[in-house]
């Protein structure tokens, strides 16, 4: 009988793992499943030009996966039980020998009353198309509030203001706003923020969300017409309902190849996933880690169903890519335990390698044959709209 890998989610963890199965596994010995709600994949990491009103390339799975072995099935997983090794999705039930979850994260509103009633997000497809058509009925001078001084916020702000001139946006943090960015990239980043008329709100807490703004932790409030929420992410609770091991907020727990440390037949990767990466530290919830992961992941799998060697690789960072709007950005170079360094790359250059990262991240999805480097080097393919990772033997 053939193996049964079954994948759970395709976004950038799961599309890469299951590709990069079909091709180092024989179709004669392996059924490869990826299932994923949604029939396209979808490029996270654009999410913010979407609903700023771009039009992006519909990439089908089914197109994306014909003639490599692996077969799509189009449905959402509700369950997963590891003692039984099954998967229930809509209109039924898989069975697996091996299983890969990859089903990724949603926004997470810290239990701030009014997120789910009255905000907007950017966490996936039809959030931001519903965020894209509400931006096109607010009228000229309209205050749309970004909730969250992150990556993700500064890249929907600058994205919604630049494409939107006639709209007043705005960005609160509860921090500084890319406060965490080096000196040089901090005055390039608020250069930019001023000359798109953006508002910012540093150390502000926001305590609740309303129909025409939000109320601040010091009692006050800032009017919006649309409130963008980006203050975070969250595993979906599937993995906690079950047997394995998951941290406190839900990560299934991995060893150093992405297997489960409590169910040998079960892998996690991408935000799903609670890694260790260089340094010790944990694997932030970022497309960018979601890819070597996914290619981690595919090799031990492969590698122990075929008797070869084990890889033994360490993920670590390497940049941190941040577009502002179409023409500017911010490259970021960061040690391998995400530490900032002084080096930075600024303005239009930086928005067109953040904008070939992006494209090879979406590359490596039908090319996902593309070898991991054995030596430190920059990984352009996997910078996507967080960190730029690089993979160490």
């Amino acid at each position: 009988m053939k193996h049964r890998i079954v994948v759970l989610g395709a976004g950038y963890a799961g599309a890469n793992a299951a590709g990069r199965l079909a091709r180092r596994l024989r179709r004669e010995d392996v059924e490869i499943t990826l299932v994923n709600g949604d029939p396209e994949f979808v490029e996270r990491v654009r999410m913010h030009q979407l609903a700023s009103g771009q039009h992006l390339r519909p990439r089908p799975l089914r197109d994306l996966y014909a003639d490599t072995g692996v077969q799509v099935r189009t449905a959402r997983v509700t369950a997963v039980d590891v003692e039984g090794r099954t998967v229930d999705i809509d209109g039924g039930t898989l069975a697996y020998d091996t299983l890969v979850y990859a089903l990724g994260s949603t926004i997470a509103d810290h239990g701030v009353p009014g997120v789910a009633e009255h905000a907007h997000n950017v966490a996936g497809k039809q959030a931001a198309l519903r965020l894209r058509a509400r931006l096109s009925e607010v009228e000229p001078g309209g205050t749309v509030l970004i909730v969250g001084g992150g990556l993700t916020g500064i890249e929907a702000a600058a994205e919604i203001a630049e494409a939107h001139p006639d709209l007043e946006v705005a960005i609160a943090a509860r921090g500084r706003v890319g406060g965490w960015l080096s000196d040089k990239a901090q005055r390039h980043l608020r250069r930019v923020l001023d000359r798109l008329g953006i508002t910012v709100h540093d150390h502000t807490d926001i305590t609740r969300v309303e129909p025409e703004g939000v109320v601040t932790g010091a009692g006050g409030r800032i009017r919006a017409r649309v409130t963008v929420w980006t203050a975070g992410f969250t595993v979906h609770p599937i993995a906690a309902a079950t047997a394995l091991e998951v941290s406190g907020e839900g990560r299934i727990v991995v060893d150093a190849g992405m297997r489960s440390v409590s169910h040998p037949d079960v892998y996690a990767v991408g935000d799903a996933a609670l890694a260790e990466g260089a340094g010790g530290k944990p694997l932030r919830m970022s497309c960018a880690a979601a890819t070597p992961m996914a290619w981690l992941a595919a090799d031990v799998i492969a590698a122990r169903l075929t008797g070869r060697e084990v890889p033994q690789t360490t993920i670590g960072y390497s940049v941190q890519c941040i577009s502002l709007g179409r023409r500017d950005g911010i490259i970021q170079r960061v040690t391998a335990d995400d530490q900032v360094t002084s080096t930075v790359i600024t303005g239009r250059t930086a928005a067109r390698i953040k904008e070939m990262i992006c494209a090879g991240a979406a590359w490596t999805i039908s090319h996902p044959t593309m070898m991991m480097p054995s030596r430190r080097r920059h990984l352009a393919v996997t910078g996507a709209a967080e960190t730029g990772l690089l993979v160490r033997s």
